[in-house]
């Protein structure tokens, strides 16, 4: 049964609202998690702060952590993030083929739970160290997140038949629903930990958003999304074929080739983005004045900025791509856009080390932070709903988890990428980093800019659009309904 058309709610199946807060909350625990994972490595130890006191009365102790290196954690950070988005490659592949989606959503859900709660509780879990528990529990959220993620978002794109125009509309208020819970989280972990002087009852609160998650899923799953997600894609095409393995027709590998070239320019994007939950955050941390008054300003809170911009602009750019119509640009152009906006974004963080004038020791105006993540957002609205949406429009039915894990691949790259250069700034500064980011993605933009008429050819009409192989020719870039 496909519950699209016999159960909506707001001219959409209640199947979506579902699958929106099982994500919302998964991606509380996420994010809460990623907030401050980077300040917990980085903080001085108890015995660090203990020791400091006996020859400087007058120091500010703080929330204590591990005591790592910057270097150290930003590697580590982009290690996990890495591993974070490769593994839906390993998930995506095992629900076509085995699983089905929704088995591997709640196998991956409790896995990830599990991988939160030993992040709060090393010692009483186990009898493992700290450090032994941070481990073991990372590779926990990695592995969950590996079955987790491809099938849940593919479960969004089988609500809807093929050429339903619904569809792209119902990826961005399922995107809403990955930052409404991305949103809450910075700043609930953020005040949380401010408040009992402990990261690890941060940990505790993105354990229980994933439990929710599993339970919301479990209960209401058979009612709202009838047998979807049940059966393995891959397994049920067999059968249907009898038994015979389809090959890929020439229509299929144009589209994979799509992906797998937009997948490319994704990588540079992301890797900028990135920076949010390592460099910035630390800079954040470090360099910027979070004075309001007399209330200082908790560095979590920082990272809700890019979800509350999501919830309060997504509604108002998919009403511009709208009222814009057969003017619309093509998904290729509206990733170009994407690079130019992170470009942006950068250019105020270069502005926010120009205040400092090279002396670290000055703190920046916050509203440097503010800029970049508001344009880092735009171009985040320009790609990753987009790209979601992409992938149900472009790949086979029998692949659909496997790309679906493979456009997270590109993102696991991105991420490692990402680590290795936030890991740099000891060595050659913020200004160095913000503003090699910023040219590689004006660059970037501008190539893709020229290529979208190709890969719309490609495309073969997923978007609406048909162009002939001599029009080709004609590099000027393509518009049409995404």
């Amino acid at each position: 049964m496909n519950p699209n058309n016999s159960d909506t709610f707001m001219g959409h199946p209640k199947g979506l609202f579902l699958l929106f807060s099982t994500e919302m909350m998964e991606r509380f625990s996420y994010y809460g998690m990623r907030a401050i994972l980077v300040l917990f490595l980085v903080s001085v130890t108890q015995d660090q702060q203990a020791a400091a006191l006996l020859t400087d009365p007058n120091y500010q102790a703080g929330i204590p952590g591990l005591g790592w290196t910057q270097a150290d954690a930003l590697s580590l950070y982009g290690t996990y993030t890495g591993l974070v988005y490769i593994t839906p490659l390993i998930g995506g592949w095992l629900a076509d083929n085995f699983l089905g989606q929704r088995k591997s959503v709640l196998f991956g859900g409790i896995l990830m739970a599990i991988g939160q709660f030993l992040l709060f509780a090393p010692l009483e879990v186990l009898a493992l160290s700290t450090t032994a528990s941070l481990y073991l529990g990372l590779a926990f959220l990695i592995a969950g997140n590996g079955l987790f993620k491809p099938n849940i978002s593919t479960m969004v794109g089988d609500l809807y038949e093929e050429g339903d125009h619904r569809r792209d509309g119902a990826f961005t208020i399922f995107y809403m629903g990955i930052n409404i819970g991305a949103f809450l989280s910075g700043i609930l972990v953020g005040a949380v930990v401010v408040y009992t002087g402990d990261y690890k009852y941060g940990f505790l609160m993105s354990g229980i958003a994933m439990v929710l998650s599993v339970v919301l899923q479990k209960l209401f799953a058979n009612k709202y999304l009838g047998n979807i997600g049940i059966e393995a894609a891959a397994k049920k095409a067999l059968a249907e074929n009898k038994g015979k393995k389809q090959t890929l027709t020439a229509i299929e590998v144009d589209r994979i080739k799509v992906i797998l070239v937009l997948g490319l320019f994704v990588i540079i994007f992301w890797a900028g983005f990135e920076q949010a939950g390592g460099l910035m955050n630390l800079y954040a941390n470090d360099y910027t004045d979070r004075m309001i008054g007399s209330f200082e300003v908790p560095v979590a809170w920082f990272q809700s900025l890019n979800p509350f911009f999501i919830i309060t602009c997504a509604p108002i750019v998919s009403m511009i791509w709208i009222k814009m119509g057969p003017k619309e640009p093509t998904s290729p152009v509206k990733f170009a856009m994407a690079l130019l906006m992170l470009a942006i974004g950068f250019v105020f963080m270069i502005f926010a080390t120009l205040e400092q004038g090279g002396d670290l020791t000055v703190k920046t105006s916050m509203y440097w932070l503010v800029g970049a993540y508001f344009f880092h957002t735009m171009g985040e609205l320009c790609l990753s709903p987009i790209g979601l949406s992409m992938i149900t429009k472009l790949a086979p039915l029998r692949l659909a988890s496997l790309m679906m894990g493979a456009w997270f691949g590109f993102q696991a790259i991105a991420s490692k990428v990402a680590g290795m250069i936030g890991a740099q700034i000891g060595a050659v500064g913020p200004m160095a980093i913000f503003g090699g980011i910023a040219i590689a993605a004006v660059i970037s933009s501008l190539i893709l800019f020229f290529s979208a008429h190709k890969l719309i050819y490609w495309m073969h009409g997923a978007e609406g659009q048909v162009i002939s192989k001599e029009d080709t020719t004609n590099q000027k870039p393509a518009t049409a309904t995404a």
